[in-house]
């Protein structure tokens, strides 16, 4: 058996982790050769790669990025260096000249979409969901998110002794893209006292209602905002637009941007940070590391039994897997009435809506986190 494995879209902790597992677990039951494509999808189309040995692949649990080295424009589909030119064929063709059985693609929405389609033209894939973003559809976890989120949260602890020394708000922008996942789990890990997503379009006069109300009292107030959040009937803020990426647009400066609209309404200094690709270095946690290795052992299961165009998935706390079909093109998005959102509102963190409160008789076993 010869597999190889390659790592696309951005870097993220726990990336090693799955490296280490496919390998090691192919390496020791199937006695595999495996190979590791350098830089993503870019490794495919150019046929560069590295043999992974058992040696190679151990101490690497807790380093953070990618020891295969990734590219977030190396598209086969649409390559860059190719002026958007279609390169798939090639990669198919440096596929079986390497003689390879199968690779393991481990990445987040962007990367899965490129796995199905490969897996279209016949190649042998199996995905592993990465992503900080934790928006990947049918599976309740992707590893790096709970990093992100210990990262954001410890940032959230740090700026309120801020806040609360000054009488200030203090206002903490996340990661996320155009999900709120990572700004939900921040501002409750972090007890925020608002907490705004992009799934929740925000009032202004609510958040400003809220930041006077504990200028009277407690003095001071923590706000947690995704970088896709905005306010009700407004635009996205937009930090710059990259034309040659797969996703041209760059979000940042939403928590600026409530700064200044805060301004007129409140006494208190504001203050906004903006924790930027912090969230995405580093060592992974303990539970990353986990989820990581089992995520890559599952994924050489897969590999070893011939189960292919799956992707790896948490459901209800089980390893499981899904259709790349089903998750090609998707996003997972914060459901306004999901557990999380009714926690955040019955300890009462604001989301940025007047009219929105908690529903105790939501809050059954249905309702997912």
């Amino acid at each position: 058996m010869k597999i190889g494995i390659l790592t696309g879209g951005g870097d993220c902790p726990g990336l090693n982790a799955v490296i280490r597992a496919v390998a090691k677990s192919l390496i020791l039951e199937c006695d595999a050769e495996v190979l590791g494509f350098k830089q993503g999808f870019l490794g495919m189309i150019e046929n560069k790669y590295r043999q992974l040995e058992y040696d190679d692949v151990s101490g690497i649990l807790t380093i953070g990025g990618t020891i295969l080295g990734t590219h977030n424009k190396a598209n086969p589909f649409a390559y860059f260096a190719a002026n958007g030119a279609d390169v798939s064929d090639q990669v198919m063709e440096n596929y079986h000249q390497l003689g390879l059985d199968a690779v393991v693609i481990i990445g987040g929405d962007g990367t899965m979409s490129i796995a199905h389609k490969l897996a279209q033209k016949g190649m042998p894939v199996v995905g592993v969901p990465k992503t900080i973003d934790n928006d990947l559809m049918h599976t309740d976890r992707t590893f790096g998110f709970d990093t992100a989120v210990s990262i954001a949260t410890e940032a959230v602890s740090r700026l309120q002794t801020i806040g609360e020394s000054h009488g200030r708000v203090m206002i903490l922008e996340t990661m996320g893209r155009y999900t709120g996942w990572i700004a939900l789990h921040t501002g409750i890990a972090g007890g925020a006292d608002i907490i705004l997503i992009p799934e929740l379009p925000f009032e202004i006069e609510e958040v400003a209602e809220i930041c006077r109300a504990r200028e009277a009292e407690q003095k001071f107030t923590v706000i947690v905002i995704g970088e896709g959040a905005k306010v009700k009937d407004g635009e996205l803020v937009v930090r710059e637009t990259i034309d040659d990426s797969p996703d041209p647009v760059r979000l940042g400066g939403i928590g600026n941007y409530l700064k200044q609209q805060l301004e007129p309404h409140i006494n208190s200094e504001i203050r906004s940070t903006v924790l930027g690709h912090i969230q995405r270095g580093g060592t992974p946690t303990a539970f990353d590391r986990i989820l990581s290795t089992n995520f890559g052992i599952y994924a050489a299961c897969l590999v070893a039994s011939g189960k292919f165009g799956q992707m790896v998935a948490i459901q209800d706390g089980k390893l499981t897997s899904v259709d790349l079909e089903k998750v090609a093109n998707q996003t997972r998005y914060v459901s306004p009435d999901c557990l999380m959102v009714q926690a955040a509102l019955a300890v009462g963190s604001s989301l940025g809506q007047k009219n929105l409160k908690t529903d105790f008789s939501q809050l059954d076993s249905n309702l997912t986190i």
